[in-house]
Formats: structure tokens, C-alpha cells, sequence
């Protein structure tokens, strides 16, 4: 059992217990109230996983609101996602996040200056939310509708490092072993494959040692979509739109406020529904990190990113990823684990083609638009949440 400190605080569950930690929100609801948000696709509303979600979120009282960012076309999908409401014991709102009357608010803030109308998915639906869920929570959770393993701790772990207020965090974040107990199966690919070893290989490549790169580094899992945020932290951050949105986040955070106030919280083993590592899906979840990655070192280090730089870089990352396929193979050995060595070996052959192939869209185009912090949407309208909330949110 791990139990160390580092860089970043580590929330580890030793002996955590759910009735005291929901006790204890529930006493500071009144003055810190708490919520949850759930990104969800509306091809995703008949999951299996929602129902169990439902039935770990009904035990969490202490909640003010829960809501649902929704991404749907017609209101068919709309009432699809109020029925699955309809279960919840605790307070939930669904924010409607293409809905026309919100896209007719935006356009109104593009003829202001600032257009938010050309960005669509997760990392939208979430700016979204964030920013009507910020007008009467302090602390919000978010993570996905699609956790095999969910139970009523995810939350209630996340939320109490910034709830309780004898601890002082503004932003927790999650971390697990992707690892299916019954399949004997090691998951969280573009972490262990790709992510991790080209953190390393980026340190080695640089001229001095990146204070970002450590930063990352301190995090048990970089890539976990599960966290909690001080909701005037959330007001502040640049949100990417496309699949580095993980990342992307923890750059902001970089920019905007000190380790001391950022924790991993240890969620325990952790499943969810896996996808094929095909361009559609991971591959393009990896892309979008390395181009996070160099716009980041770019802005921050002032790196110069070249074709040479990248084929280095490729040949760099390779002879680490190869290292960490070594050690998971001992790991899962050991743990009598299903471990196909020589499919991760293709897959760290796949992967390292991504370094590549990001590097150059991102020389292409290296001033990616990110959706604009909070504040700056404000500053342009002043009234753009309420509106938002009262086009977004039927009655």
C-alpha cells in the first residue's frame, strides 16, 4: 500500500468511511454547498452504467444539485435524459447544451467579440455547465456517465478535499488502478503507453529540467476525468474543447494557482466501458494531449518545436514506452494478470506515430483557440450565465 507524499498532496483511502465523510458535507452544506456535473452524450443515456450512477448519487444527500450536461439534437433525447432523472432522490437540473436557444445566446456573444460557436463536444458541454452550476455551488464534481465501478465514495472523496475547510484545496483529482479484477486485465492505455513515458522522454529531450513537466509528473494519473473545483478556480480557467481536455485543464491550474492548493485523491480500482485504439476514439484522445502538451511547453518554456525536434522526441518516447511495457509485464506477472506483451508492444508502436503526426498539425496551426475563461465571457456580457441557465434549463 502506497502512502507517500509528494509534490502533490495525496489523499489516500487507508480506512475512509462514506457516513462519516457525508456527514460532515451535509453539516457544511449551508455554507459550502457542493454539486456534481455529468457530461453526457445522448447516445449514452441507455447505458447500463447511468442507472448505476443514479443508485450511487441517491446516497449522496449532501448534495445541493446535480447536472447533467447534455448533448442532444432533438427534445425527443431531451426527455429521454428528464426521465432518467426522474430517479434521482437528490436535486438535478439537465442543461440542454446545443440547444438552439443557448446556440442563439452564443451568437449573441460572438457579435460581442468573443465566439465560443465553432467549438462542440465535451469540453464545451462542460464550460457550459461549469458556468451555470458556479451562480449557487462553491464546489463541483464532475466526471463521466460511463464508470462500471461507480459508487457513492467517488464523489463524496472528491468534493470533501475542497469542502472541508480545515484541509484548504481548491482542486482534487483522481487517481486509480485501471485494473478489472474479474478479467484480470490492465487498462488506461494512452496513460501508461504514450502519456507517461513522453512526459519522460519530453524531460530528457529539453535543455533544462521542465518545472511543468514535473508538475504533470506529480499527478498519479494525469489523464483521470474525475475531479473537484472551487467553482471561483473554475471561472478562471481556459477550457479546451477537444479530447487534451484533461491535460488541458491541469495546464490552467499550472497557470492559475499554486501546488499547495491542488490534491490526488485516491479513488481505489476504477472501470469503465474500453475503447479500441482506433483514430476515432484513443488514438485521437492522444493526439489532442501532444498538441496540448507543445502548445503548453511552447507558452510556458518557450520551447522551439521543429520536424527534428519531433523525430527525436519519437525515437526518445519509443525507448521509454518499451521500458514501461517491461515493468508492467513484472507487475502482471506477479499479480497473475492477463498481459499480452507483445499486443502493448504494437500498441507503443502505433502510438509513437502519434508523436509525429500531432507535432505537425500542431506546426500547422500552433494558436489553437481555447473556449475563454469565465471571467472574460462575463467582462463581454454581463448577464451570460443567468441567460444561458434560463435557455438551457426547461421548467
Amino acid at each position: 500500500m502506497d502512502f507517500a507524499q509528494g509534490k502533490i498532496t495525496t489523499i489516500h483511502d487507508f480506512e475512509m468511511d462514506f457516513e462519516n465523510l457525508r456527514s460532515r458535507l451535509s453539516e457544511l452544506n449551508t455554507k459550502y454547498p457542493a454539486g456534481v456535473i455529468i457530461p453526457i452524450h445522448e447516445n449514452d443515456l441507455e447505458n447500463p452504467q447511468v442507472q448505476g450512477i443514479v443508485s450511487g448519487l441517491n446516497k449522496c444527500d449532501y448534495l445541493r444539485k446535480v447536472y447533467i450536461a447534455l448533448s442532444a439534437e432533438n427534445s425527443d433525447n431531451y426527455e429521454k435524459a428528464m426521465k432518467l432523472t426522474s430517479a434521482l432522490k437528490v436535486p438535478c437540473e439537465v442543461v440542454w447544451c446545443n440547444k438552439p436557444e443557448v446556440t442563439e445566446i452564443l451568437e449573441e456573444l460572438r457579435s460581442k467579440g468573443l465566439d465560443v460557436t465553432k467549438s462542440f463536444g465535451k469540453g464545451k458541454d462542460l464550460w457550459l455547465a461549469l458556468g451555470i452550476a458556479s451562480l449557487e455551488l462553491y464546489a463541483l464534481a464532475v466526471h463521466d456517465s460511463d464508470i462500471v465501478s461507480y459508487s457513492e465514495m467517488l464523489p463524496t472523496k472528491l468534493l470533501y478535499a475542497i469542502v472541508e475547510p480545515r484541509m484548504d484545496f481548491f482542486f482534487s483529482k483522481g487517481y486509480y488502478a485501471r485494473v478489472n479484477l474479474e478479467t484480470r486485465r490492465i487498462y488506461g492505455r494512452i496513460f501508461r503507453l504514450f502519456i507517461n513515458p513522453l512526459l519522460d522522454a519530453l524531460q530528457k529531450k529539453l535543455a533544462h529540467q521542465s518545472s511543468f513537466i514535473r508538475y504533470l509528473q506529480s499527478f498519479k494519473y494525469p489523464l483521470s476525468g474525475e475531479i473537484a473545483i472551487y467553482s471561483d478556480v473554475a471561472l478562471n480557467l481556459r477550457i479546451p474543447a477537444d479530447w487534451g481536455l484533461e491535460l488541458g485543464m491541469l495546464a490552467e491550474l499550472y497557470r492559475n494557482i499554486s501546488d499547495k492548493r491542488i490534491c490526488d485523491v485516491d479513488l481505489g480500482f476504477y472501470d469503465h466501458r474500453h475503447k479500441e485504439l482506433s483514430q476515432e476514439s484513443l488514438l485521437k484522445t492522444a493526439e489532442n494531449c501532444v498538441i496540448t502538451l507543445l502548445r503548453t511547453l511552447t507558452e510556458i518554456e518557450g520551447i522551439d518545436v521543429s520536424e527534428a525536434f519531433l523525430l527525436s522526441l519519437q525515437v526518445t518516447y519509443r525507448r521509454f514506452a518499451q521500458d514501461k511495457v517491461r515493468q508492467y509485464y513484472a507487475d502482471a506477472l506477479c499479480n497473475s494478470l492477463d498481459y499480452d506483451r507483445h499486443e502493448e508492444e504494437t500498441n507503443v508502436d502505433t502510438l509513437s506515430n502519434i508523436v509525429t503526426r500531432s507535432g505537425k498539425r500542431y506546426l500547422t496551426n500552433p494558436v489553437i483557440a481555447q473556449l475563454p475563461d469565465w471571467l472574460r465571457a462575463i467582462s463581454a456580457m454581463s448577464d451570460v450565465r443567468e441567460r444561458l441557465k434560463r435557455a438551457a434549463i426547461e421548467r
